[in-house]
């Protein structure tokens, strides 16, 4: 019996569409949009009309009763050509919408997730912290029960889809007590755009995903009430650590596909690319390049294939969640270098698409986890 990595035709249907998408619709206009640092606002509206917001979530909430492979599948499709877009998408459903939906009570889902699902409103994650980076347990930010509601206080940085016009909320990972150790009780409470004290800064000045939404925030005397506590108080680590180890998939399809799209703009400019009177494709040192970086996108896709296979049957995912994020944002950043030195003098020029993929790509090394958190996390699995 051989394994069989051929997509079924429904998710082959998915990715043609957004792969025409990707070509048709975000390839001509995405480059102004990322030379202006503006968020493109047209086209997130379109991928909610097609339904790309709802992929994994039932349809009973407003979803298209996908999985996270057809999420995978589309966020490859899109960082092909695009990576501000494909984050929108992919930190719009991992880590807006799916906080709500794997711990939100009924009335919770019912409220958020058919907004969250149609695109018409964005959800933002805010784990990360000025002094925390890596270290997510380190948490300051806190939350005071005061009668019926939370009094939140502290900042969070580096949140994507935080400042959009269509941010609808952020859940806030916040310290709401003390165990009996003295260790921090971590607690996820949503926190509405426009609530009073909830101060959203300016858009950071990024060397890439220039098109996409990432600010830092700031929370004094924040108050919400006390419903919108997400899931079991004191449940807040462990629920950020599910989230960011699904998220590891999902970013590990969108690092593949720019590890697929520089193959693509070098496959295109070395058979157009003539020097020397011939094209440079004819070259082996040309062409070897190009097999490497066919090899790695290659792999690259079947380790989070792997991984989202894994977690949709509902099988232990942690480890190959890992292997397949530090696998493919490291090959990412490989193949976008390569791109760029194929690409020669024209590689270094905004206007050709690999030179924002070399901008994007090394973010892929830091975000949702650093490379070194997850060699930490594959050698603890490993029981080491």
């Amino acid at each position: 019996m051989s394994l069989d990595h051929r997509l079924p035709a429904e998710l082959e249907e998915l990715r043609r569409t957004v792969e025409a998408f990707a070509h048709d619709v975000v390839a001509p206009k995405i480059g102004e949009y990322y030379e202006q640092h503006a968020f493109p606002y047209e086209i997130v509206q379109e991928m909610g009309r097609m339904g790309l917001f709802g992929l994994p979530f039932p349809e009973e909430y407003g979803g298209m009763g996908g999985d996270y492979l057809a999420l995978g599948i589309a966020l490859e499709e899109l960082a092909r050509v695009d990576s501000s877009v494909a984050i929108t998408l992919e930190a719009g459903v991992s880590l807006g919408a799916m906080p709500v939906y794997h711990f939100g009570t009924e009335e919770q889902k019912r409220e958020w997730l058919p907004k969250l699902c149609s695109g018409e409103v964005l959800g933002a994650f805010g784990l990360t912290e000025p002094d925390g980076g890596s270290d997510a347990g380190a948490t300051r930010t806190t939350a005071v029960r005061d009668g019926d509601d939370w009094v939140i206080n502290g900042s969070k940085c580096f949140i994507t889809n935080s400042g959009t016009d269509i941010t609808g909320l952020v859940t806030v990972t916040a310290v709401t007590g003390r165990k009996d150790d003295g260790s921090p009780r971590i607690s996820s409470i949503i926190v509405p755009s426009g609530t009073p004290g909830f101060t959203v800064g300016a858009p950071y000045s990024k060397v890439g995903w220039s098109a996409s939404d990432t600010r830092e925030l700031s929370f004094s005397d924040v108050r919400v009430p006390a419903a919108n506590l997400l899931g079991e108080e004191g449940r807040g680590y462990a629920q950020f650590l599910r989230i960011l180890d699904e998220g590891r998939i999902a970013i590990a399809a969108l690092a593949t596909g720019l590890a697929q799209g520089c193959v693509d703009e070098s496959v295109r400019y070395a058979k157009e690319r003539r020097a020397f009177g011939r094209a440079i494709g004819s070259n082996q040192a040309i062409q070897f390049k190009l097999a490497d970086m066919e090899m790695r996108a290659h792999t690259s896709r079947l380790a989070w294939r792997d991984a989202a296979s894994r977690l949709v049957h509902g099988e232990p995912f942690k480890k190959e969640a890992a292997l397949a994020k530090l696998y493919s944002s490291e090959i990412a950043v490989d193949n976008a270098r390569e791109a760029t030195q194929i690409h020669g003098g024209y590689g270094f020029m905004n206007e050709y698409p690999v030179a924002r993929m070399w901008r994007d790509a090394k973010i892929l090394e830091i975000g949702e986890g650093t490379s070194e958190v997850q060699r930490m996390l594959i050698a603890r699995e490993l029981g080491v």
